[in-house]
């Protein structure tokens, strides 16, 4: 480790023509006398919503513990659909028997065609009624999200960062008399401030390095290969010079990582240039692929978090009423027509190995948190992400018995390795609650909370 009373400042930058690319923390961005607080890295926070519920909350699924252990405390056994978590238990925190009840119909004229699948995003994170609008007189929010960025937000260049795989805009209505914007993204900075979300990872990189020029005018975005790199030879060989041996390899390591997700993009965007896409709407560095698309906006996050240019991120990984197909889960049936499950034990345990596949890509993401260090520790260790769905039982539209669970230790203030079982109803709120106290957000209530759980 290389530690002086002269340490690098952890908003050091490398800056270049149009570019300013942050940098990882460092061990000589930790002064010698630290300590406490002042030498831990900072806390970030992920949530990521997979639509549509899952298998394991409808009432066969629970019976079979597709998604919820059977067992509480630290003993339980990793169920199938979490399988892939079975290696990060130490970081998990699985929580059973929520509700969202501010997502169902609470008066009759809110209760009609799609208007479940309308409200249901829009209370994920906001545990908000969203009043019945296709105008501008919105209401839903604030989300925990933004909530936390509100706190945290000053000390990174950007507060937050939203993120979908499937992009549509906020305007317009989606079923029933809601407007798009309660479908089309989770983040809400007000009530009546919807946050858009993005899909196209040329635009997410550019944010990350901060380049001044647009993605059409990025060499490299329509098949050439100069890199954002190009332009900081000179401030990385001065900074190398200042560091230590173990610094100056992270920093190569780091700009190699860097420079691997520019040229996946490059290819991205050669590729669907020079083919018929299936895709056809979507923009150019969008890959038709879910799998391929879904790990390099992961990658993204990964990137945004480990350079600190922000600790706040959300990620909508699906619409409700999307019949995409994943071919790489070796699922055969349309995500929505599946989701309507229809209580079929057949049907049920195809669901089940298709939740467990999106399940297994957070836990891709969640891997490399825990396999990149950070200050005396690893990503995870000084994160926490929360992953979910604002449904349970997908075939009847219930709002009730939610997959949820939360990943990483968030500084120490999360223990990990528990099942935490609720009383059946609990308001997910009181989670959400939870999570942003644990997170230092100086709140007492959001949405419909009663009270926290002990996590």
């Amino acid at each position: 480790m290389f530690i002086t009373n002269r340490s690098l400042p952890r908003r050091t930058v490398l800056r270049g023509l149009g570019v300013t690319l942050s940098l990882p923390f460092l061990d000589s961005m930790m002064p010698a006398r630290a300590l406490g607080a002042a030498a831990l890295p900072p806390t970030r926070f992920v949530a990521i919503e997979m639509v549509h519920g899952a298998a394991g909350c409808a009432p066969s699924g629970r019976a079979r513990n597709l998604w919820s252990p059977a067992q509480t405390g630290r003993d339980f056994a990793i169920t199938p659909t979490l399988k892939p978590l079975e290696r990060l238990r130490d970081y998990l925190t699985v929580i059973s028997n929520t509700a969202l009840h501010n997502a169902m119909s609470l008066v009759p004229d809110e209760d009609g065609p799609m208007a479940d699948h309308a409200r249901s995003s829009a209370v994920f994170l906001t545990a908000a009624h969203p009043r019945r609008t296709e105008g501008d007189d919105l209401s839903s929010g604030p989300s925990l999200d933004q909530l936390v960025a509100q706190t945290v937000g000053h000390e990174t260049r950007l507060s937050s960062m939203q993120l979908c795989i499937e992009e549509n805009g906020l305007t317009g209505g989606c079923g029933h008399g809601y407007s798009c914007a309660y479908t089309h993204t989770i983040s809400w900075a007000s009530p009546s401030q919807p946050l858009p979300m993005e899909s196209s990872p040329r635009r997410i990189f550019e944010r990350i390095v901060s380049s001044q020029t647009s993605a059409q005018d990025r060499p490299g975005s329509a098949g050439r290969s100069a890199s954002v790199l190009d332009a900081v030879p000179a401030p990385v060989a001065s900074l190398k010079r200042r560091m230590g041996a173990a610094d100056r390899a992270r920093i190569s390591e780091y700009l190699e990582e860097v420079r691997s997700l520019e040229k996946r993009i490059q290819a991205v965007e050669e590729r669907n240039a020079a083919v018929p896409r299936a895709l056809a709407d979507a923009p150019l560095s969008v890959p038709d692929s879910f799998d391929e698309h879904v790990d390099l906006m992961f990658d993204l996050q990964l990137l945004a978090l480990k350079s600190d240019v922000t600790r706040v991120l959300s990620f909508k990984m699906g619409l409700d009423r999307s019949q995409r197909l994943y071919p790489e889960s070796g699922v055969t049936t349309p995500f929505h027509a599946l989701s309507h499950h229809r209580e079929a034990d057949d049907r049920i345990e195809e669901f089940a190995r298709l939740n467990q596949y999106h399940v297994g890509k957070v836990a891709r993401f969640l891997h490399r948190m825990r396999d990149s260090v950070d200050g005396g520790g690893n990503l995870l260790d000084h994160a926490l992400v929360l992953y979910g769905s604002p449904m349970g039982d997908s075939h009847i539209h219930e709002h009730r018995f939610l997959p949820l669970f939360l990943a990483g230790k968030a500084g120490g203030a999360v223990r990990g390795n528990q099942h935490i079982a609720c009383p059946v109803d609990t308001p997910m709120a009181n989670v959400l609650l939870s999570v942003a106290q644990r997170l230092n957000v100086p709140i007492d209530c959001i949405g419909d909370s009663t009270g926290t759980v002990s996590l």
